[in-house]
């Protein structure tokens, strides 16, 4: 309830207040809803009684007489009419969605005011309240400035396009200068595409604001929705027991009802050590969770919490010496499917309840597909519709632990919210990284996907899903906003009401038969219901699907991070989770729901910025072409740019100094550094050689039937070596890998030509003006490759570049600069 003036409201009336057509119908007593006054100015709403007119800013609109008011002058109720000319405003709800051209914020919820007129013995009595504030959005300032540079920018990259298009079809009389038109021509194309589906995330860019402390106005404290939290985990040895622990005893530790939190742990190694550690870790939240009361912790994850600097006492170290007991305990035990704590019955040293805590291995069999991370979601989601069936869903990878109590709450703040409800599919807060080191340099925490794109796309209808750190209305899975699409069992429907012990007999049968690898035959589950299946990176596949069925989502990014996980600090773990996401990302851009046709019809602005997730490992085709073929020329006394002499010299410094100058920009403006911006835009160059190539490959070589998908986790265990070297932003080559030799190509050939071509500068016999874009960029790229050259030349240690990837590189540059030389120059 919301104190609203002087009386008592419902919150679910403030979703009828905000639309026009409910101001029509929805006359209650003491409220008089069609006798107000509505006004939408810089995002405040306001409704006052005995008035009847519209405002939209400065604009007024004539509302007219109540229903049942006879004789009156002041116009009529509202009909087809005004309902036409309102169309020009737009109703109070998109008014209240959308941006103020001027640049100003609105507030959902908490800036409505109120005014309730009452007649008393002829005297008028006016009573103005605030409704609680639980959210407010504001545009970013240099939005207008993306949309200027972005024209400017379109007609620059037109013009070089003309200009490649001419060469090719009227100058290029030999195999040489066709080839070298028809490589930068499809190199400028994919680059120009992919310019253009960044611009998607530029155009509306907005940060968001929560105030979790107005929650209490809202609704009290133990009259909170359930929260169901998803956590999966596959390899013990890749991601270890106790870091999957931490991450449950982190959300465990809310400031929430604990009896309204349940943990669901999807354990697809199926590990006597997960189980195990499972089992202690329940022992231990009786004692962690009061501890994390008591003394209002922070950081409740055991591990971090005891990592970092606290005043120390008796009553922690107890506590320490507890969590350090558990880890030394951990020991082989087998047991698959079990249910660790239950809120109805266990309590801890206080005696208050803990949280459900299920351990779920589902089964497997060869003769059916299990879908991996998706299916395991899948099975989560069935079971604890059978055991708790909670309105909202928490997925979190295992090592992305809760660094902020309150999170749950600043998430509600959205949830709550009358304006976003009703089609909000999930709230998404960004992936945020522990154990980074100063200069970031294989740039793990993804500035530009995990905050920078949200941010773009929070503008339009949120943020894509990063496959951990999102709550989700359960009612999400199952349909569009106006669709509900039922599952077979009426116990998995989101709005089935559980009312027996999770530990009854019927309950742990239904889980079981639900979570059985048979299940999902000839069900929706994977298509229509759930977590989609069809790609490898099913968060992006699902968020897509959401949001193309009419779903949107918010993107939650407070000041202290919500969440706190794992970087891979291996240079070859971060290659090939990025190979893994280059297939299933490919898998999604040339399926049926192609971004670019299925979600540009379904979205407009918003599919073209899926479009640019889809098509990311296209980026592979420009680095490859700029890698290679500028420095053969100029091996060959070739010259494919213009001189700097020429006007086409200017346009090509724009087009570089452009792209990258708005890149750094946008980083600074975030709170990044010259040397986080560097290495981010030096690790895009490289997975462009490695990861994207290696992807692009595999995936097309799938699709001929030659070889198969393969799915790896990535490792979550550090090395002390290592993560020293890592500590002291020395790359990590050591393990030999095929995808380590086209960089290193790439290294080799572009010294070689950078080297040749001062030479001939030196010697008097070179263009100077001719070959000066191809020396600067052959240089730029040898910048970009000192850690490679410092790992083959000067390095010792055990992270150095192995000989046998050195030798295979040199002799494969040098095949190919004889092959080039021979055939095309």
């Amino acid at each position: 309830m919301i104190g609203l003036a002087s009386e008592v409201y419902p919150t679910s009336l403030l979703s009828n207040i905000t639309s026009p057509s409910g101001l029509a119908r929805k006359g209650k007593k003491g409220i008089g809803i069609t006798r107000r006054n509505i006004g939408v100015q810089r995002g405040k709403l306001r409704i006052a009684g005995e008035v009847s007119e519209l405002r939209c800013g400065k604009r007024k609109l004539d509302i007219g007489e109540p229903e049942g008011s006879h004789g009156s002058k002041r116009g009529k109720v509202m009909d087809g009419s005004l309902e036409s000319e309102m169309n020009n405003f737009g109703d109070i709800r998109s008014s209240l969605q959308s941006i103020t051209g001027d640049g100003s914020s609105y507030s959902s919820v908490g800036q409505y005011q109120y005014t309730n007129t009452k007649e008393m013995g002829g005297l008028r009595e006016s009573t103005t309240t605030s409704a609680t504030t639980l959210n407010t959005v504001e545009p970013l300032r240099r939005t207008n400035l993306n949309r200027v540079f972005a024209a400017v920018y379109t007609c620059a990259i037109f013009t070089l396009l003309y200009h490649h298009a001419q060469t090719l079809l009227f100058q290029s009389k030999t195999l040489l200068s066709f080839s070298i038109s028809l490589s930068l021509l499809v190199a400028d194309m994919v680059l120009a595409f992919m310019w253009t589906t960044t611009q998607s995330f530029r155009m509306r860019p907005v940060h968001r604001r929560e105030y979790p402390e107005n929650l209490k106005k809202v609704t009290k404290h133990d009259e909170f929705p359930g929260l169901d939290v998803f956590i999966c985990t596959a390899d013990p040895y890749k991601e270890p027991p106790m870091g999957v622990v931490n991450t449950a005893l982190s959300v465990m530790a809310y400031d929430y009802p604990t009896e309204k939190i349940s943990i669901y742990v999807s354990d697809d190694g199926g590990s006597a050590f997960t189980l195990f550690a499972f089992m202690e870790a329940a022992k231990f939240a009786s004692h962690w969770l009061p501890f994390c009361r008591k003394k209002d912790v922070m950081e409740r994850n055991p591990d971090a919490y005891f990592s970092s600097n606290h005043s120390w006492n008796s009553e922690t170290e107890n506590i320490k010496m507890m969590y350090e007991s558990m880890k030394v305990r951990i020991e082989h035990v087998v047991e698959i499917g079990k249910v660790l704590l239950e809120s109805s019955k266990d309590k801890d040293i206080t005696g208050n309840y803990l949280a459900n805590l299920v351990y779920v291995s589902r089964e497997k069999s060869k003769t059916s597909h299990h879908y991996f991370k998706a299916g395991a979601l899948n099975a989560l989601l069935r079971v604890s519709a059978t055991m708790s069936n909670a309105p909202i869903v928490l997925t979190l990878d295992c090592d992305m632990y809760s660094n902020d109590p309150e999170t749950p709450l600043r998430a509600l703040c959205y949830i709550f919210d009358p304006n976003i409800r009703p089609n909000l599919a999930f709230v998404q807060f960004p992936q945020r990284f522990h154990g980074i080191n100063k200069n970031d340099i294989y740039a793990s925490e993804f500035k530009r996907l995990f905050e920078l794109n949200p941010i773009g796309f929070d503008g339009l209808r949120g943020p894509n899903y990063v496959g951990t750190g999102a709550f989700f209305c359960r009612r999400a899975f199952f349909g569009d906003p106006s669709t509900f699409i039922a599952p077979k069992i009426v116990e998995l429907s989101p709005d089935h009401a559980v009312e027996e012990p999770i530990k009854s007999p019927s309950i742990l049968s239904l889980a079981h038969r639900v979570a059985g690898c048979n299940y999902e035959n000839q069900t929706k589950w994977g298509s229509k219901i759930g977590f989609r299946y069809g790609s490898l990176v099913e968060d992006y596949f699902t968020g897509y699907k959401l949001h193309c069925e009419g779903w949107r989502s918010t993107f939650c990014h407070p000041e202290r991070p919500a969440f706190y996980g794992d970087a891979p600090t291996n240079l070859l773990d971060m290659l090939n989770q990025q190979k893994r996401w280059a297939i299933g990302l490919l898998e999604v851009a040339f399926s049926k729901y192609s971004p670019v046709t299925f979600g540009i019809r379904s979205m407009g602005l918003m599919g073209l910025g899926y479009s640019h997730f889809a098509f990311w490992p296209s980026f592979s085709i420009p680095i490859t072409v700029y890698g290679f073929l500028p420095q053969l020329a100029l091996l060959n006394g070739v010259t494919i740019f213009p001189k700097v002499s020429e006007p086409l010299f200017f346009l090509y410094t724009f087009l570089f100094l452009g792209a990258y100058g708005q890149e750094f920009l946008e980083f600074v403006l975030e709170g990044e550094t010259f040397g986080k911006w560097w290495n981010d835009q030096r690790i895009w160059m490289i997975k462009g050689l490695s990861s994207y190539l290696f992807g692009f490959t595999e995936y097309f070589l799938n699709s001929l039937g030659i070889s198969a998908l393969g799915f790896n986790v990535t490792s979550k265990v550090v090395d002390d070596e290592l993560s020293k070297r890592y500590d002291q932003e020395i790359f990590e080559f050591g393990e030999p890998s095929p995808m380590f030799v086209p960089i290193t190509m790439a290294a080799i050939l572009n010294f070689f030509s950078f080297s040749w071509g001062l030479l001939q500068i030196i010697r008097g016999v070179g263009d100077m003006q001719g070959q000066f874009l191809q020396m600067l960029l052959s240089g730029f790229v040898m910048v970009n490759c000192w850690p490679i050259y410092e790992a083959i030349v000067l390095r010792s240690d055990k992270g150095k570049l192995p000989a046998k990837v050195t030798v295979i590189a040199a002799f494969l540059a040098w095949a190919l600069y004889y092959t080039a030389t021979s055939l095309i120059f």
